[in-house]
């Protein structure tokens, strides 16, 4: 998002902070609302249209709002949406992406209250992982032509009772309504969303075998000084790395492998 569009998305994420905050609020519930909201808004282009239109008032926008769907939903989530009505947008679907992400931070403020956000960073990291060397399920999670139940029902077979709930419900809304996203990038948006919450970046780190605590440690102070923010990383082991290890940060990769050492060294002689 750019423009107006960032501007409107900042103001509503601190009007669902508010929200949030309130210890009688349901997290899930409101998760809830505003996925349903999102997809509504995703199936009906002339809507998300209207309420984004820079030629009608924001009150009328609002207005509207409040005759469609306040008897759907609850009235702080009615009032939220109101509100963004009420914002300018570059473009429609802009909206329908601000909603989809506070439905996500609901989900994640949800577990940060609970002391799970740490395990719902580390689960959907590892189910991103099983997701890419895993062909057969991945593809039996992004077959068009499989029913919302089965593949609702296969990924509980798959999560239920080893990851977090929460973990569960975010990567159940990315499966059933990925929305033109690869299942890769979905998990890789969760994932920075999630560190976003507590304010840091996310490395991750490819070791040839595991580290250890005081590996972790050392390397996680070395990169929140290098960077200048708290760091969550992110481990994954693989044997050909063959030594050291390979760290990226955002778009910046930090090669100290023997792998990636030995493969700059045969594209030099080569060029």
């Amino acid at each position: 998002m750019n423009g107006a569009s960032r501007e409107a998305l900042a103001a509503a994420r601190e009007r669902l902070d508010a929200l949030t905050d309130a210890t009688s609020v349901d997290a899930a519930q409101l998760a809830d609302e505003l996925a349903a909201v999102t997809a509504l808004l995703d199936r009906e282009a002339g809507l998300r249209r209207v309420l984004t239109d820079p030629a009608r008032s924001a009150e009328a926008k609002a207005e509207l709002v409040q005759r469609l769907l306040g008897s759907q939903v609850s009235g702080p989530v009615v009032d939220l949406l109101a509100g963004m009505a009420r914002s300018r947008w570059s473009q429609p679907r802009d909206l329908v992406d601000a909603l989809e992400e506070l439905a996500n931070l609901a989900d994640l403020t949800g577990a940060e209250k609970a002391g799970a956000l740490d395990d719902v960073e580390d689960e959907l990291f590892r189910f991103g992982r099983i997701i890419s060397s895993n062909t057969e399920l991945r593809a039996a999670l992004t077959d068009r032509a499989a029913g919302i139940t089965a593949k609702t029902e296969l990924l509980h077979r798959l999560l239920g009772g080893r990851a977090n709930v929460t973990t569960e419900r975010l990567v159940q809304r990315l499966v059933t309504a990925p929305r033109g996203r690869s299942l890769e990038t979905g998990i890789e948006s969760l994932s920075k969303l999630a560190a976003e919450r507590r304010n840091r970046m996310v490395a991750v780190v490819t070791s040839a075998v595991p580290l250890s605590d005081t590996q972790k440690q050392r390397l996680g102070a070395a990169l929140a000084k290098l960077y200048g923010r708290q760091m969550h990383l992110n481990l994954d082991v693989d044997p050909e790395v063959v030594g050291g290890m390979r760290v990226q940060v955002g778009d910046e990769v930090i090669n100290g492998s023997v792998a990636d050492r030995l493969e700059d060294a045969r594209r030099r002689m080569a060029s």
